[in-house]
């Protein structure tokens, strides 16, 4: 793990940079699925995620929070995943937490610039 800098985890991923790698890319992986993003397409997956909590849900479905009904569309329009309201709960952490560790990153850095 030296060749990675962590940014954030949670239950259901990881976020981090490759360490000797110039580049404004964060990679994120969760669910077996790797996405390398820059900060707006991370802010853009939120957007996302937010569209996705106001899909109609199964009224009857036996599964609950855990039934992946939801169509979780990705920065790439190429790309959508399924997933349950649990996961997308955990997604949405899992970016959230990225985001707000990058920018405190790059406001401490600009800070101790001066």
């Amino acid at each position: 793990m030296d060749s990675i800098t962590r940014i954030y985890d949670n239950i259901i991923g990881i976020s981090f940079r490759w360490t000797h790698t110039k580049t404004d890319l964060t990679q994120i992986i969760f669910r077996d699925t790797g996405f390398h993003l820059l900060e707006d397409e991370i802010e853009e997956f939120l957007e996302k995620i937010e569209d996705s909590k106001n899909q109609k849900k199964c009224a009857t479905c036996s599964k609950g929070k855990d039934c992946k009904s939801i169509l979780l569309q990705t920065p790439s329009n190429k790309v959508s995943m399924a997933v349950s309201l649990v996961e997308l709960g955990q997604i949405e952490d899992l970016l959230k937490g990225t985001l707000f560790q990058l920018r405190m990153n790059n406001y401490l850095e600009d800070l101790c610039k001066n």
